[in-house]
Parts: C-alpha cells; sequence; structure tokens
C-alpha cells in the first residue's frame, strides 16, 4: 500500500488545483486518475476561459473562490509557462433588457473589484483570458509531483473504508492508499465515490456543452460574451492559443455521464446565437466539433466544497460546474483549508518549480473532439 497524508481522487484542474496547494505545503500527496491521463473528462472539454467574475453573485462560495484565483493565478502562470492570452472580452446587448442588465453587470463588478469599461451600451472586461486547459491541469501536477505528490493514472477509486482512525481507499490495478484525508474531486462521478464511503447525500448529473470550432476567416481579436441569464453564460464566441475560433457552448442537462455526442440540433441553436455575435461566421463550416460534460449538482447545488459528515476523513468537491478551472487555484487553497482542520499538517506556503509536461501532438480541442466524434 502507499502510506500518504492526502489521496486526491481525481486528476482533473480541480484535483490538479488541490494537488498543487497541498504541494506547496509540503503534504504528501497521491492523485488518483481513473483515466489514462490527466484532463480527460470536463476540464479537457470546456472553452479554456478563464474569467474575472465581473458577473459573479456576491456572497457565494463560487463568486469568492473566483475572485481569489484570480488573486493567486499570476504568478502560478509565469512560474510555470502555462500559456495564457490576455485578449479581454466584450458583451454587446441586442434589447433593452440586455442593455438593463449590462448596467447590472457594470454595478456588480465594481462591488466585485473587477475592472471594467462601458463602450457605448456595451461592456468591456479587460482581465479575461483564455488559455490550455489541459496544459494548466498538467502544468499544476507536475510541478505538485516534482515536490510531495505522486500522481498515478488509470487508477480507479472502488472503495474508501475507515481502519484504525485513518482511511484505506481500494484502487484497482494497482496497490491500495492509506492516508488521513481522502479529498474527492471526481467531477461527474463525485457522488459515485461518495457513495464508496457511505456518504450518499448529494447526487452529480452532466449537463451538456457543445462547441463548434473553425479556422477564422479573419482575426478574432476579443472573447465575445452574450449577456449571461440565470442559468447559463450563453453561447460564447472566443479564439484559442493556437488560433481557431469556437463558438458555443449549449446548456443540455441529461443523465447519461457516458454521452460525449453532439446533437444533429445543436449546430443549429450555437449558429444562430454566434453569427449574431460575430457576423464572420456567416457561411462558414467548421473543422470539427466537440461536447463536454459539466458536472452539476442536484436541486441547484454547486460548489460542495466541505468535509463530509457522513463518512470522517473524506472531503467532498463537488458540483463544479464551468467555472472550475477559473476558480481552480482558489479551491485549492481552500481545500487546503479544510484538511488542515481535520488535522493534516501544513508546512509553510510556497512556490513550485515548473516541471517537464509531456507535449500533445494535439491541440487540446482536437482531443476534445476525438473523444466525442472519434478519430478524424
Amino acid at each position: 500500500m502507499s502510506d500518504v497524508e492526502v489521496a486526491v481522487i481525481g486528476g482533473g484542474v480541480v484535483g490538479a488545483g488541490v494537488a498543487y496547494a497541498l504541494a506547496r505545503r509540503g503534504v504528501r500527496t497521491v492523485v488518483l486518475e481513473a483515466e489514462d491521463e490527466p484532463a480527460r473528462g470536463a476540464s479537457g472539454s470546456n472553452s479554456g476561459i478563464l474569467h474575472t467574475g465581473f458577473d459573479s453573485k456576491r456572497g457565494e462560495l463560487e463568486t469568492d473562490l473566483i475572485l481569489r484565483a484570480a488573486q493567486l493565478r499570476p504568478p502560478v502562470v509565469e512560474q510555470l509557462g502555462i500559456p495564457i492570452i490576455r485578449c479581454g472580452a466584450r458583451l454587446a446587448p441586442h434589447s433593452e433588457e440586455e442593455a438593463e442588465t449590462i448596467g447590472r453587470l457594470a454595478a456588480g463588478a465594481m462591488v466585485n473589484g473587477v475592472e471594467v469599461d462601458l463602450a457605448g451600451e456595451a461592456l468591456v472586461v479587460p482581465g479575461e483570458s483564455v488559455t490550455d486547459p489541459v496544459a494548466f491541469t498538467h502544468a499544476l501536477l507536475a510541478a505538485a509531483a516534482g515536490e510531495r505528490a505522486e500522481v498515478r493514472t488509470g487508477a480507479p477509486a472502488t472503495g474508501i473504508r475507515r481502519r484504525d482512525g485513518r482511511l484505506i481507499v481500494q484502487v484497482d490495478g494497482g496497490p491500495d492508499v492509506v492516508c488521513s484525508v481522502a479529498i474527492n474531486c471526481a467531477g461527474l462521478h463525485a457522488d459515485d465515490v461518495a457513495r464508496l464511503a457511505g456518504d450518499d447525500t448529494f447526487g452529480i448529473y452532466p449537463r451538456k456543452g457543445e462547441f463548434f470550432v473553425f479556422d477564422p476567416p479573419e482575426p478574432l481579436e476579443q472573447i465575445l460574451l452574450p449577456v449571461p441569464t440565470e442559468r447559463t453564460k450563453g453561447v460564447l464566441v472566443f479564439p484559442t492559443i493556437d488560433g481557431k475560433v469556437i463558438a458555443g457552448p449549449t446548456a443540455v442537462d441529461g443523465d447519461d455521464k457516458t454521452d460525449w455526442s453532439v446533437r444533429d440540433d445543436a449546430f443549429a441553436e450555437v449558429m444562430a446565437k454566434a453569427r449574431a455575435m460575430w457576423p464572420p461566421l456567416e457561411g462558414a463550416e467548421p473543422i470539427t466539433a466537440y461536447a463536454g460534460l459539466r458536472p452539476a449538482g442536484r436541486d441547484g447545488a454547486n460548489y460542495m466544497i466541505g468535509a463530509s459528515r457522513a463518512a470522517p476523513g473524506l472531503v467532498n468537491v463537488a458540483a463544479i460546474r464551468s467555472t472550475g478551472l477559473t476558480a481552480s487555484l482558489g479551491i485549492g487553497e481552500h481545500v487546503v483549508r479544510i484538511a488542515a482542520e481535520l488535522g493534516v499538517v501544513l508546512g509553510p506556503d510556497r512556490p513550485l518549480a515548473p516541471r517537464p509536461v509531456p507535449e500533445s501532438e494535439l491541440p487540446w480541442w482536437r482531443r476534445a473532439a476525438i473523444r466525442t466524434m472519434g478519430p478524424l
């Protein structure tokens, strides 16, 4: 068995943020990722946008962690060499009602301490940026692994039981892990992992977001955001690190956590909105498409982060929706404090050196498309 202080179950961007924060405090950790490499789920099939929190509701944990991550991110991005485009974003209203919403967003951004500018009726958010979400995840895990963390892939947790005041995490295909605290960052399967330990207090379902990738007919200099609604941020048009343009996502609630397909109706749903936002897409044909499944909490639950009352020693980090990439560093710091309350001893906080990350032959969006559509 591997004997460590903390087991992090899930090697997506949230698990990577937690492992990185633990490694900064010198905590011996094992990361257990069920897939054959990190960031194969929701973390590798999103927009790659790093939001500022300008439109987040004050007083919510999600907002607090987004704003904290924005403070933590600049030195980490620089230290680890994570690719990023600081391109800013623009929201343009298409109705009187949306213009009123933009006024409220500008006021909310001021409360959140996020810089915005009004350009006529449009709202400009200079701090919004774009990254490679897979490279972001791998960089955090590689830095953690250079310290006191071990990252194991192809290592799904199949059981969690308590013995002699500690937890034993059973692992398919490898040695089990003995730990003082297990942190459940399993994304779509966070509820399944919690049940392994006897915690059935929450449920997760997939919210599908479908995207279409284009060779741009002309350069896109900014992220184009719609005016958000209560349920979704809506369809965006945004550039990628490697010069493509992506339009999406949809927001389709489902039950099948294995359905990564793009629906036949998705293209018309996305493009009617995307072309209105950016007319150069009129007549353009996508080079590929992909779907992401975001882990949504039942009954509107969101950012369920805390020590389990049903399973001592287990910390659930669940229902982290589409802002998980943005908030990951803030989530990591927050979870480390929870682990300390459960008895994990923390050393002094210190930055981690970058470590080599295997270069992918494919851009992240192409890898997501292969999962959705098969080899091209």
